[in-house]
């Protein structure tokens, strides 16, 4: 899960997709489509970071609307996903690694 200030974020593995709800009582804000088995999520102060391990892929979301800005290759079987304030960071559930983005 991850907050963007206003909402929570949760990724639905088994349902291949990520929903948006608002914090301050739960509503649901939009449901959206992403790669396999998305698991990690993270805010970058803009947009959702959402990892998605059998996809081998990041996806990058506009906060505002969900809207799919990017879906980026990231190695294998990607899960956590952090911002540091400047930079994405990923770890690689099937390569016992980290990669900056």
């Amino acid at each position: 899960m991850a907050f963007d200030g206003a909402n929570i974020w949760v990724a639905n593995q088994s349902s291949n997709n990520v929903t948006k709800l608002r914090a301050s009582d739960g509503a649901v804000q939009g449901t959206y489509a992403e790669g396999s088995v998305p698991v990690g999520v993270a805010f970058d102060g803009a947009n959702i970071w959402v990892t998605n391990n059998v996809s081998s892929s990041v996806t990058k979301l506009r906060a505002s609307d969900g809207t799919v800005l990017g879906t980026y290759a990231a190695g294998t079987r990607p899960w956590g996903v952090a911002f540091d304030g400047a930079n994405i960071w990923v770890t690689l559930n099937g390569a016992n690694a980290v990669r900056k983005m």
